[in-house]
């Protein structure tokens, strides 16, 4: 490959990977927003839209309260930590039933993670995605239960009962809900990165050139470096937002699947939509949590690989 080749084939690639991100954030972020326009522009007209904001059930004073989505986020997560204990019960080499769907699971996620992760960090991500993927997945799919969001506080307008504030509302349709999620994903993401890749390796990644110097004119290698260091302020940008994206992506799909199910009074034929949509977004969220940690601590197998590759193809060269 000739020097020209080379930049044509870096600057093509880099450019791609750089207009597509911020195209899908551009449109997920617009998307969504107009989403919450409209859905805020529903409720106010006096629809059955779903206020965005959770409500309060108690008030302690300098800023500390406690809201409906915070109730059911630690009833929910009680329930599931009761749920994997009763299924588990005391562990044994010949597994029960409810040991066997819990093992099953796990196995199922860990073919999933491992190639994206990288055996190194997997030891220490795994636990986390896990623990992410069920905690999405059941409040994303406790909006689906009976009385969520129907019961509580309101008051009666033309004959009908119209809350105003409800007593349960979905962890996950309550935007600080998600930041949260997402604020942990990223404080993780950031501690496994550091461990087991390292600052040399995140900045290499980031700023460093990646020419092959030996394919590559002595004039047009500082240039390149010059196109790589952009390259990195703009990655480091769409890190920094990362938080961000995460949570309204995960926020904007629940809150406007409840919104969907207000609006058309709880059909039938939406409760199954909602399921998949819930599924769909736990698996979105912990997969992209994957990729994140992948992308800098899955350098060495695929290095280790190469390499056995090449030397492989060394050895056979002679037959």
């Amino acid at each position: 490959m000739t020097g020209f080749e080379t930049f044509a084939y870096v600057l093509s690639f880099q450019r791609i990977t750089v207009f597509l991100s911020l195209s899908k954030l551009a449109t997920k972020s617009l998307s969504v927003l107009a989403f919450l326009t409209a859905g805020t522009a529903f409720a106010a007209e006096g629809g059955e839209g779903v206020a965005p904001s959770a409500a309060q059930l108690g008030d302690f004073g300098g800023g500390w309260t406690i809201s409906n989505s915070m109730v059911t986020g630690w009833a929910v997560s009680a329930l599931l930590v009761f749920l994997v204990l009763w299924l588990v019960g005391k562990p044994a080499v010949l597994p029960s039933k409810g040991q066997a769907v819990i093992e099953a699971l796990i196995e199922a996620l860990r073919g999933l993670f491992e190639p994206i992760i990288g055996k190194k960090a997997f030891p220490a991500a795994f636990p986390l995605l896990v623990t992410l993927f069920l905690f999405i997945l059941f409040h994303n799919w406790m909006g689906l239960i009976p009385g969520v969001g129907t019961m509580g506080w309101g008051h009666d307008v033309d004959g009908e009962f119209h809350i105003s504030r409800a007593l349960i509302r979905p962890f996950n349709s309550d935007f600080n809900g998600t930041i949260a999620l997402a604020l942990i994903s990223f404080g993780a993401w950031l501690i496994i990165v550091l461990k087991y890749a390292g600052p040399k390796v995140i900045l290499w990644d980031l700023f460093g050139n990646k020419a092959e110097k030996n394919e590559t004119p002595g004039w047009l290698y500082p240039i390149l470096a010059l196109v790589f260091m952009i390259v990195g302020v703009i990655e480091v940008f769409s890190i920094a937002i990362r938080p961000f994206t995460l949570s309204v992506r995960l926020f904007g799909n629940v809150f406007g699947g409840e919104n969907l199910l207000h609006g058309t009074g709880f059909l039938f034929v939406f409760y199954f939509m909602e399921l998949l949509v819930g599924l769909i977004q736990a698996i979105v969220f912990t997969l992209l949590s994957s990729v994140y940690i992948g992308l800098l601590c899955n350098h060495g197998d695929g290095h280790d690989h190469d390499e056995g590759s090449e030397h492989g193809h060394v050895e056979e060269a002679p037959h």
